[in-house]
């Protein structure tokens, strides 16, 4: 390697419950010989805090989010003869107040990009996170560039004012960059890379053959993902009840929890489950850690996320890097990820009865289970290990060095 780099690494409320794939790629960085610093804006609910590497990461990371009035008068004093006024006024009331939130967490970062010279700052966010790293650039911090997860509605105002300062940015499928471009064709960086986050298939991978169900014995599924409406949980739970009314025998796992830590969308599930006389069947996990999702993955006959919308879909890939059948939602960016009857299956969303269906194609048909379960082993073996990630962070941050 020619250029060893310090690279600051942004995760708004790090560690979170979905958090893992952050977690590998700082551990390729390092293993590639970077220096990375963690940061973050603050930790999330004690519930959601559920790895094994979650307390290594804590004591490594930098919360950026409390509030200091002196440090956001010095930020404000300093953005306000560089036009902090003009853009607040460009981009409305939403935007000038999340500057307000942001503005002592910007002089934090910029003062610890300093005293630890930071290269760069990359910020796994499109919200409060970039904005923090937009404005402490701004105020002659380091150069900064983004990942797009999701939709851009999903994170807030201020878009342009923090894809015109990006160094560059990464987005995670074709589908997001073409609605990124429809959006804001005047305010993106010159250098965008269709980089999806990946999964780590050395650990993630089977020390025995997957076996599919067999005949007379019940059929094991398992789902992870947060405990949110829109993950369509409830939707498997109405599949897994019309399953058991047609006499195939299921047992259901789902791993993950609400942003409230249990106290949010997981009530409203278990209603759910108590009124489809689901107990015998299905199982709230709560957050557990990466070893126990693998572990659960691996005695898993079928991987099933009912996904309303999905940009892409880590869960996903940790399913199918296992080797094990997995079936998604044709909603969002999942085709980009799941060829449907070649590496997994698709059914449309909000569909109960199409994801039964699919259930019980796979389980009467085991060679179809074992076609899918190496197909997906070896797509995101090819396409989504978490190395390509890393290794395409650097590219970009040594070709924009390069530049400028």
């Amino acid at each position: 390697m020619s250029q060893r780099l310090r690279i600051g690494y942004l995760v708004p409320q790090f560690p979170g419950q979905t958090h893992i794939f952050f977690w590998r790629e700082v551990q390729v960085l390092e293993e590639m010989g970077h220096e990375v610093h963690l940061l973050s804006t603050r930790m999330p609910p004690s519930g959601l805090i559920s790895h094994d590497w979650s307390q290594e990461a804590i004591a490594r990371t930098t919360y950026l989010g409390r509030l200091e009035p002196v440090a956001a008068a010095r930020a404000l004093c300093a953005l306000l003869p560089r036009g902090l006024a003009g853009w607040v006024a460009q981009e409305g009331a939403g935007f000038a107040k999340d500057v307000a939130v942001t503005l002592s967490a910007a002089q934090s970062l910029l003062r610890y990009a300093a005293q630890h010279e930071l290269d760069h700052v990359h910020v796994h966010s499109c919200g409060r996170a970039a904005l923090i790293a937009a404005l402490a650039q701004k105020m002659g911090g380091p150069s900064y560039s983004l990942t797009l997860h999701g939709p851009l509605s999903d994170y807030g105002p201020g878009q342009r004012f923090k894809w015109r300062g990006a160094a560059f940015a990464t987005i995670i499928t074709h589908k997001l960059l073409g609605e990124m471009q429809d959006e804001l064709p005047d305010a993106l960086p010159e250098r965008l890379a269709i980089r999806p986050m990946g999964v780590d298939t050395r650990v993630l991978c089977r020390d025995t053959p997957y076996q599919p169900p067999e005949k007379g014995r019940p059929i094991k599924l398992f789902s992870c993902g947060r405990l949110n409406v829109v993950k369509g949980h409830q939707d498997l739970m109405s599949a897994v009840r019309q399953l058991l009314d047609q006499g195939v025998d299921v047992r259901l796992e789902i791993a993950g929890e609400d942003d409230a830590g249990g106290e949010g969308f997981r009530k409203e599930l278990e209603a759910h489950l108590r009124k489809l006389r689901l107990q015998d069947h299905v199982k709230l996990l709560g957050a557990i850690d990466a070893g126990a999702v693998k572990d659960k993955l691996i005695e898993s006959h079928v991987f099933v996320l009912a996904s309303w919308h999905e940009p892409l879909g880590v869960a996903y890939m940790e399913a199918m890097s296992c080797g094990v059948p997995t079936i998604g939602t044709d909603a969002g960016g999942v085709r980009e990820l799941i060829e449907d009857g070649v590496t997994g299956k698709l059914v449309p969303p909000k569909d109960p009865t199409a994801l039964a269906r699919a259930i019980r194609e796979l389980a009467q048909n085991p060679e179809s289970a074992q076609r899918l379960s190496a197909a997906g082993r070896a797509h995101v073996e090819a396409h989504f290990r978490a190395s390509l990630g890393a290794e395409t962070l650097v590219e970009e941050i040594l070709a924009t060095r390069a530049q400028g």
